[in-house]
């Protein structure tokens, strides 16, 4: 175990990154297509055969308070996380795990728990973890990456209006 956790490695991603960026969120969004109705008119594809683009990508080299994440083992990218300041409570978060995503080759390995702890550690402060209410795999995955790291406190569970989100939101502090 000790010698995987020390293969992961989560890193800012640089501008000439968005290209890497952009492609591991089309794997992204395939997955939560699962998750949306058939019915739906969300997450089809378009004419290029691609997902619509991640719409707030180019803000995260753009706008203060937005943060890319490339994760990487043995040096290979395998994940993203996008951090930012909104919240979906309404209440002040210095941090937000937008989105996070984990190839699925790599995810019965620890690579998003040691992610997850190594995000959090880097980035004291009051958290926000929105969770979709479809996300069956998110929902079970969170509570635990989120208690079992190092200086998390002050732990809450809320539900979210049904308006603004729709699923558990997990607030904290973390220790700097």
């Amino acid at each position: 175990m000790q010698q995987a956790a020390q293969e992961i490695t989560v890193e800012p991603a640089r501008a000439e990154e968005q290209p890497l960026l952009s492609g591991m969120l089309q794997f992204y969004i395939y997955d939560f297509s699962e998750m949306q109705p058939a019915e739906s008119a969300e997450f089809e594809l378009e004419p290029n055969g691609l997902f619509k683009p991640y719409r707030y990508l180019p803000d995260y080299w753009r706008e203060a308070g937005r943060v890319p994440l490339i994760i990487r083992k043995g040096g290979l990218p395998v994940g993203f996380a996008l951090l930012n300041d909104h919240s979906h409570t309404s209440m002040p978060v210095d941090r937000n795990m937008a989105e996070f995503f984990v190839m699925r080759k790599h995810r019965r390995g620890r690579v998003a728990s040691v992610a997850v702890q190594t995000i959090l550690t880097a980035y004291p402060g009051h958290w926000e973890i929105a969770i979709a209410e479809r996300n069956a795999g998110a929902k079970a995955f969170w509570p635990s990456a989120i208690a079992s790291t190092p200086g998390v406190r002050d732990l809450h569970l809320m539900q979210g209006d049904g308006v603004e989100w729709t699923g558990p939101i997990y607030r904290f502090v973390v220790s700097g």
